[in-house]
């Protein structure tokens, strides 16, 4: 019987210094694993240093390894997406350079897609090293995406996993060019399994994710995900539209029954400043959407290949854009 083929899927940008040992530890566990075939595929996300001369490199020295080097930095997500494109295995291993994720896990993992099971995710048993202020949103971040979606959203959970073919062929129908692919993993369903780990020390360079990436990521979670900030905003209005009537009406009733003047320039002012303050904090979530649809509605392609294997890429139709 044929052996399996199992693609280790690795977005790349600007992972010189740990790719060597990336390289190493990825082919002690394949060496180890002899009843799989293995794939590692690279994906150069416009790296500006010479991560993409060691891709080429390393493939000379083992044919396992592919790589694709895409025409500009795109972003990890996008990467991703590129990745499933071109990615050749019956199953398909994502996991980041850094080494954060044990490329030793990858044997646990196949062990259960072996089993049945069709994603095979991994879960962090503690945040150690993240400050109380990250910590705290991730959290809000979690509880308010597990009220708010229709499928299950995992906490503590990210991108590294085991996906299977078909969940790889799902993943590729979905085009949308802003993507948050951890949800989408979520979204598609299929028979899930979790497994745990310890998060390992970055083992060389910085990491690429400031406070305010992932703030920008978690906005692009929801905005991708859920209409949950549309119909807040829709609740805003009405509460202060009741509340305004209330008011009027407490005023109109005091004015009549006791001939009161209602005076108060100073509260009038916060309260018109709240309001205001929540009707543009309104508009800001509209318009959030609203990009997102301008974006979506010029039907642009992805991402675009320049090179795969040592070939330019022509990004004609079908070239896995």
């Amino acid at each position: 019987m044929e052996k399996k083929l199992i693609t280790v899927l690795i977005p790349c940008y600007n992972e010189e210094e740990s790719f060597p040992m990336l390289c190493e530890r990825l082919r002690n566990v394949a060496d180890g694993l002899t009843e799989y075939n293995f794939e590692f595929l690279f994906i150069d996300d416009g790296s500006s240093d010479s991560t993409a001369s060691l891709m080429k490199a390393e493939r000379e020295k083992d044919k396992r390894v592919s790589y694709v080097t895409l025409s500009r930095n795109y972003g990890k997500e996008t990467a991703m997406c590129a990745g499933f494109d071109y990615a050749k295995g019956d199953a398909v291993v994502i996991m980041d350079a850094d080494l954060q994720h044990p490329p030793e896990l990858i044997g646990q993992m196949a062990k259960l897609w072996s089993e049945g099971y069709d994603d095979v995710y991994a879960k962090r048993t503690s945040r150690k090293g993240e400050s109380f202020i990250k910590k705290f949103f991730t959290r809000i971040y979690y509880r308010f995406m597990q009220r708010s979606t229709r499928y299950p959203v995992y906490p503590d959970v990210g991108d590294f996993r085991l996906l299977d073919r078909r969940c790889i062929e799902a993943i590729k129908k979905l085009r949308e060019t802003q993507r948050n692919t951890k949800n989408l993993f979520a979204w598609i369903g299929y028979k899930k399994i979790a497994i745990e780990y310890e998060v390992a020390e970055r083992q060389a360079g910085k990491s690429k994710w400031s406070f305010m990436s992932l703030v920008n990521l978690a906005i692009d979670g929801i905005t991708s995900s859920t209409t949950a900030p549309l119909r807040l905003s829709m609740l805003f209005g009405i509460f202060f539209l009741i509340a305004a009537f209330i008011y009027m009406l407490v005023i109109i009733i005091k004015a009549i029954a006791w001939g009161i003047d209602t005076p108060g320039y100073s509260s009038l002012m916060v309260i018109v400043l709240f309001i205001g303050g929540v009707q543009l904090f309104s508009l800001g979530v509209i318009s959030e959407y609203l990009g997102k649809i301008f974006n979506e509605s010029k039907g642009r392609p992805v991402y675009f290949a320049d090179e795969y294997n040592g070939c330019k890429i022509s990004n004609k139709d079908g070239d896995g854009q």
